[in-house]
């Protein structure tokens, strides 16, 4: 799979011909509210990982969405564990899509926003130490950080013994990062869901099957079912699919809405 393969919208509107930037754009969006987005690619019997990795399962399509994902969003949320474990580097974007944040009054680069109950975190990682915005790290009251991690990251105290994320979150949107992108990994994504403070989840459908083995999405400790209705589903030319999954229709745009202006 390479960059460059084309992508179609299938559902609820079919659109025959590729859709560029623009348009895949405006059929993601940025709601109109707070709103909390998670973005994962999985095989097609359920598999997060490929050989212990996430990029294993994403090829050129995935990479366009995740990138234009990120373009989109004030706050990029990841779990430290998937930070250390998919070597996270700096979060930066191509010229055009920073353009597209200026016109539209944003900071040129979202803020990352790493959660850590264990602050088991390295200051010299890229992430940090070439981050064109201070990074901030959602912790609890009795985390220690290491030495350095301070300096180069603000660290945001929810919770006595445990991360808070719903106070985190709150947090976040009182500095203005209303719009957060959540990265992962399973067990974050499993802890978001079980708060309910999951709005959109974007799941790219590789297809290949993993086999036994890999973990899912998700994980963590059981939950109630919620209800996540299909907003629209794109498919790629070399047989990947990607679905759009949002809990209301305060969300980002329906298919086939035109572009913001």
């Amino acid at each position: 799979m390479t960059v460059g393969i084309p992508i179609r919208r299938i559902w609820p509107t079919p659109a025959t011909p590729p859709l560029d930037d623009a348009e895949l754009t405006a059929l993601y969006g940025r709601a109109d509210r707070p709103h909390l987005r998670v973005n994962f690619v999985a095989s097609l019997d359920g598999a997060v990982t490929l050989d212990g990795y996430s990029a294993g399962l994403s090829g050129g399509p995935d990479k366009q969405v995740f990138g234009l994902l990120r373009m989109l969003c004030d706050g990029l949320l990841v779990a430290a564990g998937t930070l250390r474990h998919e070597g996270y580097r700096a979060v930066r974007l191509s010229e055009p899509r920073r353009a597209w944040r200026r016109e539209r009054g944003l900071p040129e680069y979202p803020t990352l926003v790493v959660v850590s109950g264990s602050l088991d975190l390295d200051p010299a990682q890229a992430a940090f130490a070439d981050a064109p915005v201070r990074p901030v790290v959602l912790t609890h009251a009795g985390a220690e950080p290491p030495p350095g991690l301070t300096d180069v990251a603000e660290l945001v105290r929810c919770g006595d013994e445990r991360v808070d994320l719903a106070a985190g979150l709150a947090e976040l949107r009182r500095r203005g990062l209303g719009q957060v992108l959540c990265e992962g990994g399973p067990h974050l994504f499993g802890a978001l869901t079980a708060a309910d403070l999951v709005d959109e989840l974007c799941l790219t459908v590789a297809p290949l099957l993993a086999g036994a083995g890999p973990g899912r999405i998700t994980a963590g400790d059981p939950g109630a079912p919620r209800e996540l209705p299909l907003r629209h589903v794109l498919a790629a030319d070399d047989g990947v699919l990607m679905l759009r999954h949002a809990r209301d229709a305060a969300g980002p745009p329906p298919a086939g809405a035109a572009p913001p202006a």
